[in-house]
C-alpha cells in the first residue's frame, strides 16, 4: 500500500501481466520436444473463477463459441469443466502447440476485455515424457510468468527436483517464475 493509496483510503489491485508473454510457449514447445524429450500432449486449460452474472456468463459463451468457430479451421476442440474448488477449466484440445496458444490467448483476451481479467487463475500445458509422465507448464497470468509442475508417483506428491532441472534446462526460451515459492501445484487436472 502506498501514500497516496492511504490518503485517498482506496487500494488499486495489481492487475494481470500483459497476455502476450503466454505465446512463449510456441516456440518454448520445440525446444521442450526437441532437447528435453517431451511432446505436448495435445490439450491445454485456462482456469478461471466463474461469476454468476449474466454478463460474465455471456462473455464466456461468446469466448466457447469464438474459440469452436476458429477450431473449425484449426481442428481446436473445447469443452468445459467445473472443479471441486469452485474454478472452471475450459479445456482445448489439439495436437499442434501453436493452435493452443491462440486459443488460450482468445480466451484471456475476451475475459480481459470484458473487465475479468482478475478471475484468470493460470493457463495449463500439457507434455508427457517417453515414459508417459505427465509434465505441466503452467502460466500464472497475474505473474505474467510459466513454472513446470511435475507430478510425482502417488498422492499429491511433487517431483520438486525435475521441476527444478526443467527450469534450468528451458533457459531463456521462457519466462519462467523466479520466486519457488510462487510454483503452485494443481492437483486433479484435467488435461
Amino acid at each position: 500500500m502506498g501514500f497516496f493509496d492511504v490518503l485517498t483510503g482506496k487500494r488499486k489491485l495489481k492487475q494481470p501481466a500483459p497476455t502476450d508473454r503466454v505465446f512463449a510457449m510456441s516456440t518454448a514447445a520445440v525446444t521442450l520436444q526437441l532437447e528435453l524429450e517431451l511432446t505436448t500432449v495435445g490439450k491445454a486449460g485456462i482456469v478461471f473463477q466463474p461469476l454468476a452474472t449474466a454478463d460474465f456468463q455471456g462473455i464466456v459463451r461468446d469466448m466457447e463459441e469464438v474459440v469452436r468457430g476458429t477450431g473449425e479451421e484449426t481442428g481446436t476442440t473445447v469443452s468445459s469443466e467445473d472443479d471441486t474448488f469452485g474454478y472452471r477449466w475450459l479445456v482445448l484440445s489439439d495436437p499442434d502447440v501453436e493452435d493452443l496458444v491462440v486459443g488460450i490467448n482468445a480466451c484471456s483476451t475476451a475475459l480481459e476485455a470484458g473487465g475479468y481479467g482478475d478471475r484468470i487463475l493460470c493457463a495449463v500445458f500439457a507434455f508427457a515424457d517417453a515414459k508417459g509422465a505427465k509434465v505441466y507448464w503452467i502460466y500464472n497470468y497475474k505473474r505474467g510468468a510459466f513454472y513446470p509442475f511435475v507430478p510425482a508417483r502417488g498422492a499429491q506428491q511433487r517431483d520438486n527436483e525435475r521441476e527444478l532441472r526443467l527450469k534450468a534446462q528451458i533457459g531463456t526460451e521462457l519466462p519462467v517464475e523466479a520466486e519457488l515459492e510462487r510454483w503452485f501445484p494443481l492437483w486433479g487436472i484435467p488435461i
